[in-house]
């Protein structure tokens, strides 16, 4: 079954007396930070993970990463020539009045690419700035969807014109053809860490433990390498050649994991309550 982050995070809190699942792959590691506090995830950690730094996975093995995920900016090349623009290359571009009901991201509450959005401002602006600044960007939204990827292909069909992106689900449209151009704000953004874990009190435990052990082996990271799937491995062993993916030429904001899985439910709360209300 296929969820956006906080739908899955709801669903395995919602299932934990009864886990109808046995491992969760993919979705950024702090909201595996926040099912942690709820006692959703097991303690695993899996075989040949020598080769993932100890910052890319749980100090307690709730949790191991398998990708790195940098946010940015995915815009219409048409809607640009259309409106004399230039790509956006700051978080303050995306409040000109040119991109008023022309943006799409997604919403904080079933979305962990929107809440990965509201820590990068926090550390780029301060708390209460980057409130502000969202509460001015959403003069600026046409739509916020449920999830993460929900406005890239209507950014690349020409909906709307620019909006805020892993850059896996970018660079996904992008690949495909479509009139779009990929940039990072300068002023600094923060990553997901693409994660894995085994639920707690699991039906299947050795078969969990056997795909954890895939998922973060080195087989795997080659194999989302040779299929494009956009992740910048957390292997040392395994690199990726896609210049996108150069994380040396971007403004990368380092964000505690255990800080966001703190946060997430405050500051969901808090752009409910201040930004979109």
């Amino acid at each position: 079954m296929r969820f956006s982050s906080g739908e899955a995070l709801a669903r395995l809190n919602a299932e934990k007396k009864n886990p109808q699942v046995d491992v969760m792959l993919g979705g950024p590691a702090d909201t595996y930070a926040a099912g942690v506090k709820e006692g959703i995830f097991e303690q695993y950690r899996p075989k040949d993970s020598d080769a993932i730094p100890a910052s890319l996975r749980d100090p307690q093995n709730h949790w191991t990463g398998i990708g790195i995920i940098p946010l940015c900016f995915l815009t219409n090349t048409k809607f640009l020539e259309k409106n004399k623009m230039h790509a956006p290359e700051s978080w303050n571009d995306l409040l000109d009045p040119r991109y008023k009901n022309n943006l799409q991201m997604a919403d904080a509450r079933t979305s962990g690419t929107a809440t990965e959005r509201i820590y990068s401002l926090v550390k780029v602006m301060g708390e209460d700035p980057a409130f502000a600044y969202q509460k001015k960007l959403n003069g600026n939204i046409q739509m916020y969807t449920k999830s993460g990827a929900g406005g890239a292909m209507p950014i690349a069909t020409g909906q709307c014109g620019s909006g805020i992106f892993y850059i896996v689900d970018a660079l996904d449209i992008q690949q495909q053809g479509y009139p779009v151009v990929i940039t990072y704000p300068k002023d600094g953004v923060s990553y997901g860490i693409e994660a894995t874990g085994i639920v707690k009190n699991a039906k299947n435990m050795d078969a969990a433990k056997k795909f954890v052990d895939w998922a973060a082996s080195k087989k795997f990271a080659d194999f989302i390498v040779a299929n494009k799937i956009n992740y910048v491995p957390t292997r040392s062993d395994v690199k990726t050649s896609n210049p996108l993916l150069d994380l040396s030429k971007i403004n990368m904001k380092d964000v505690d994991v255990a800080w966001k899985g703190e946060k997430r439910k405050e500051y969901t709360n808090r752009w409910i309550n201040e930004v979109i209300k």
